[in-house]
């Protein structure tokens, strides 16, 4: 139990990047550089000081894919127990898949805002002290159509299958209800319980809104005279497509990438191994086989690939900035030394395609609607345009997403190591971290569902008795050998993993169907080279591990993939990012 009492309790900021792969931020091991994220993870703000003020932790997951994941961050939960089992719409096919936050899960903000206390056997609420902001992307309460009108969006928010931040624990809201979008002129935008109707300024970007609106709310709440700790979730859409940037911010990456994504994987695998970060036994996974040779392509083509990777780098550039803001004014309103920021990604590097047929009816032609003066936006990746203005509609593919998550296979939606590996950070001055001696990476592995519970023991409140997520306060503090007790499992559109201790199986749904499991130690091998599951003295153990998967699968409810049977023509292309 822990002893927190209401005058020491700390801030907690949660800060989420969207879509951006293990090696996107130069401290764990990018080329992009993000000077405030890697502030956190070090006392480079005190040089005199002989103590720690942030950790790194290597091998911390995510769930995959954007909203399973950020159902999973707000609840403690898996994503199919709070809801979330696929994407944001009904399935039809039970509570776990119904694309909206469950009733009968609490989230963090409704955690943080109370605690219950036993009297005479009997057990009440009482207040539990924090205040909760959230800015940024919701994603967990229901569909909101990208070309929704402002009036559909009003009636529908709010209701029954549309769940709001404020109606599940935040006292204020600024940000996007749906998923992507343009980042001049979100659709989806609500503050509270109002949609924005405005037409955004000229000088309007959706990365520095979020982080300018958690700026205010921080400064309104240390002028508050209750003096109560606060909760925010700074939920960014960075680096997400479209690849929307200010010309200027873009120019400042422009030429960077001529070389082209395999010298890019290769000098961040060399870097990560630079900075203790993976060991140098580690091999870095081959090139995907769905990616083309840089020098097989013209210079034109390279100079457009290099503009699509400079607007990705800025939009990574952009949201470090801003965050360097939210510290500022942690300083500037004395609230610093103790608040505990976290910094992660809801899943790596993103490998869709974007169809750029220009077929009206596909689901990116949803995006195609007009810019803030009235010209069409043309969406695709489409070579004859520029990439970054608000008239376009792109993304970074396959090729650039396979560098973000060097040195791991795959990406976004898959259970292999690049689709739920995050860089992560947690910072908080006040702790310290104990010496310089002690270890600052943290490499025993973790899953984003620990943060909550983490965060309910620095805050003293209890946590629901079936919560999923272990606390890692201990490690915060110095502790030794301190590893999670219960292994780790994972299900997305028919993809499955299960991490046991060094001990990692998972499975690659094919069109098909018909892959086999593959079995890994973690410890030598985590960039998933060298599959073991047909040697013999692993036998027992890919079988145990494989029942273990079976036994959760059944126990939080996983449907079989596909949820409802594929039209005859028609491919599951939901395995199928490259072809969108």
């Amino acid at each position: 139990m822990s002893t927190t009492t209401s005058s020491t309790k700390p801030n907690i900021i949660i800060i989420l990047a969207d879509d951006m792969g293990f090696s996107d931020i130069s401290c764990f091991g990018s080329e992009i550089s993000t000077p405030n994220i890697d502030a956190l993870s070090t006392n480079n703000d005190d040089p005199s000081s002989s103590k720690m003020r942030g950790m790194r932790f290597t091998q911390m997951y995510n769930c995959a894919r954007c909203c399973p994941s950020r159902g999973t961050i707000l609840t403690g939960m898996y994503p199919h127990q709070a809801g979330i089992g696929h994407m944001v719409y009904d399935a039809g096919v039970g509570p776990e898949y119904q694309g909206y936050l469950r009733d009968d899960v609490p989230t963090i903000a409704e955690l943080l805002k109370r605690t219950y206390q036993r009297d005479s056997g009997k057990c009440r609420e009482i207040g539990g002290g924090y205040k909760t902001y959230m800015v940024g992307k919701w994603h967990v309460g229901g569909e909101y159509p990208p070309d929704a009108t402002h009036d559909w969006i009003q009636t529908t928010m709010g209701d029954e299958t549309h769940p709001t931040p404020n109606q599940r624990g935040f006292d204020e809201f600024y940000g996007t209800l749906g998923g992507g979008g343009s980042y001049f002129q979100p659709p989806s935008l609500v503050r509270n319980d109002q949609v924005i109707r405005d037409v955004m300024p000229d000088d309007y970007y959706y990365t520095d809104a979020i982080n300018d609106e958690a700026c205010r709310m921080i400064s309104n709440s240390c002028n508050d005279e209750h003096q109560q700790p606060f909760f925010m979730y700074v939920a960014h859409t960075a680096p997400h497509w479209p690849l929307h940037a200010p010309k200027k911010e873009i120019n400042k990456h422009r030429g960077k990438y001529m070389k082209g994504w395999d010298d890019l994987r290769h000098k961040r695998h060399e870097r990560l191994i630079q900075q203790n970060l993976i060991p140098s036994t580690w091999q870095c996974s081959p090139r995907d086989e769905h990616c083309q040779s840089w020098d097989e392509m013209d210079g034109k083509t390279q100079e457009w690939e290099d503009s699509r990777m400079a607007v990705y780098a800025a939009q990574i550039s952009i949201m470090d900035e801003g965050i360097g803001r939210i510290i500022d004014t942690l300083r500037r309103t004395g609230s610093y030394e103790n608040t505990v920021i976290f910094f992660l990604s809801d899943n790596g590097g993103c490998a869709e395609y974007l169809k750029e047929n220009g077929e009206e009816g596909h689901w990116p032609e949803f995006y195609g609607g007009l810019t803030r003066d009235g010209k069409k936006i043309q969406v695709g990746n489409l070579q004859h345009l520029e990439p970054g203005g608000e008239d376009t509609f792109m993304s970074y593919d396959l090729p650039w997403a396979n560098a973000s998550n060097t040195p791991f296979r795959l990406f976004k939606s898959w259970v292999h190591e690049g689709g739920i590996s995050t860089p992560f950070i947690v910072h908080w001055p006040k702790a310290l971290f104990g010496t310089k001696n002690h270890d600052e990476i943290c490499h025993s592995p973790w899953i984003m569902m620990d943060i909550v519970a983490t965060c309910c023991e620095l805050a003293g409140v209890p946590t629901p008795s079936n919560m999923e997520g272990e606390s890692f306060l201990s490690v915060l503090r110095g502790e030794k050998n301190i590893c999670r007790q219960s292994p780790l499992f994972w299900e997305h559109q028919g993809n499955c993993a299960v991490r046991s201790g060094k001990w990692k199986l998972v499975y690659r749904r094919s069109e098909e169907g018909d892959d086999d499991w593959e079995f890994y130690d973690m410890d030598s091998d985590r960039t998933e080279l060298d599959n073991l599951a047909m040697v013999h003295q692993h036998k027992e153990k890919v079988e145990h591990m494989l029942q273990m998967w079976k036994d959760w699968a059944e126990r939080v409810g996983v449907k079989q993939w596909p949820l409802h049977p594929i039209p005859d023509g028609e491919k599951d292309w939901s395995n199928l990012p490259w072809l969108w």
